[in-house]
């Protein structure tokens, strides 16, 4: 897949890439980070914890991108030492020196921006620990391509919108990204449809509607009962 992108300013000051070849930004044209920190690591990553006395936690984000959702995620794990294990989904990885245009680094301690980018390859591949408290893999794949023995304490949908990927938000797709997740986890996303939530209520998670991040009123979250 060729990409033609672009850096492109959004309505917070923070950068995201438009993707002409979908037609859409990789994050909402209201703020990159505003809706990275609300939507995934404030309703997702800090509700989770918030809900759970845990000091590691499991995250599987769809949609790995530029990777902003990962480093606030292990920016906040490392501050407050929790165990970060995080595997991203991405058929189609962006290239270190892409994400190196980002700015993202304004955003992160020096020392996680400088051990992402310089592993960012090999993450590709396996496994790679880049600090005591935090753990990458991204699964160079697409959504349905995905296998996992590993189960996930919180999903990060963060997938193109249905209108430009309508097959990342069909039944299969979402039934297959909820296998991932542990009993009592958290799924969270930018989005909310009739569509959506009535897939998620048939798969047995409770579904919220939650406030969202800028230029969107409502954005969904639900759990897996612990007892399922």
């Amino acid at each position: 897949m060729n990409h033609e992108l672009k850096i492109v300013q959004t309505a917070d000051g923070s950068n995201t890439i438009f993707n002409s070849e979908v037609g859409e930004n990789y994050h909402s044209r209201h703020g990159a980070l505003q809706e990275s920190r609300h939507v995934f690591v404030e309703s997702g990553l800090k509700h989770f914890l918030s809900t759970n006395n845990n000091d590691n936690v499991s995250i599987l984000e769809v949609g790995f991108g530029t990777g902003l959702n990962f480093l606030l995620s292990a920016d906040y794990c490392t501050e407050e030492n929790i165990q970060l294990d995080y595997t991203g989904i991405e058929a189609y990885p962006l290239t270190s020196e892409m994400i190196s245009q980002t700015g993202y680094d304004a955003y992160v301690t020096p020392a996680l921006w400088e051990t992402f980018i310089y592993n960012y390859p090999q993450t590709l591949l396996k496994q790679v620990d880049l600090n005591p408290n935090c753990q990458l893999q991204i699964a160079h794949c697409k959504l349905l391509d995905f296998q996992s023995e590993k189960q996930y304490d919180v999903i990060y949908f963060d997938a193109f919108a249905a209108v430009h990927q309508p097959e990342m938000w069909d039944e299969t797709a979402i039934t297959h990204t909820l296998k991932f997740l542990k009993p009592g986890g958290v799924f969270v996303t930018y989005a909310i449809t009739g569509n959506l939530k009535r897939t998620i209520k048939g798969l047995g998670l409770k579904v919220e509607k939650v406030p969202g991040a800028p230029g969107k009123r409502e954005m969904l979250r639900a759990t897996r009962c612990a007892d399922l």
